[in-house]
């Protein structure tokens, strides 16, 4: 078994590269930061392929693609991204556009071109770190709620395209709230209140989409919070969200 993790070298891509070498997966792990890559790989006792690439670049996607694609990869996990606190007439256009880059069009990207190899051999998962603010609107984090309600829509029309082809390739994704990672450092805020470790969300998440689960929520507060968010005007959880949001930035 095989795993490609992109994001690898902190928070929840590398507690996900850690549990998934604990059950047997050999791993490539991904990110910018290679020196993180080489501490992560000799705590491992698989076998593990480091490949150092800027994702937010496409043509480092696309190279990604062409050095991984006859890796006879399992599992598929898109975890790279990052957020970025702040009124829109006070963040940097030019770092939203990077955050679209990677939230988004690195994760179509892979999950387009790995899901085309999988229905061929009709085998193979992927697994695409979401948030639960993509079941929400987010002022002062407004870039990033938006690029993960495009993950979690994007991942759920594939399920259901698969399924409709009685496919035996499944597709996943991650909605968890906040957790304790670098998010906080590099998106330029601070959560209030956190949930569980990224080392039991990254537990949870894994071994929940080898059960093939579309949608995974960590934690039955965040699942009851977001059930209940059906059910409010807009206007009043755009208020509620901007009130909760505007206390992080600092």
């Amino acid at each position: 078994m095989k795993a490609l993790i992109t994001g690898a070298s902190s928070g929840i891509g590398r507690d996900m590269s850690r549990y998934l070498a604990s059950k047997g997966y050999d791993l490539i792990v991904v990110a910018r930061r290679r020196d993180r890559l080489e501490e992560l790989k000799k705590e491992l006792n698989v076998d593990v392929k480091i490949i150092e690439l800027d994702l937010s670049i496409m043509d480092n996607v696309y190279k990604l693609y062409d050095l991984t694609k006859d890796d006879n990869i399992d599992l598929l996990v898109n975890n790279a991204g990052f957020g970025l606190f702040g009124d829109v007439l006070e963040t940097s256009l030019d770092r939203e556009l990077e955050m679209i880059d990677l939230n988004v069009k690195t994760l179509h990207i892979l999950t387009k071109l790995f899901v085309s190899d999988f229905v061929k051999r009709d085998s193979g998962r992927v697994l695409n770190v979401g948030s639960s603010a993509g079941f929400l609107v987010g002022p002062n984090l407004n870039t990033y709620y938006a690029t993960k309600n495009y993950v979690v829509k994007y991942t759920m029309g594939i399920y259901e395209e698969l399924r409709q082809r009685k496919s035996n390739v499944h597709v996943s994704v991650l909605c968890p709230g906040p957790i304790k990672t670098e998010f906080e450092s590099v998106a330029g805020g601070k959560f209030n209140a956190l949930t569980a470790s990224s080392k039991k969300i990254a537990k949870y998440a894994i071994d929940k989409c080898l059960k093939n689960k579309l949608i995974i929520i960590p934690g039955f507060g965040m699942k009851l919070l977001l059930f209940f968010t059906r059910f409010l005007p807009y206007k009043l959880e755009l208020k509620m969200v901007y009130n909760i949001q505007k206390r992080k930035t600092r």
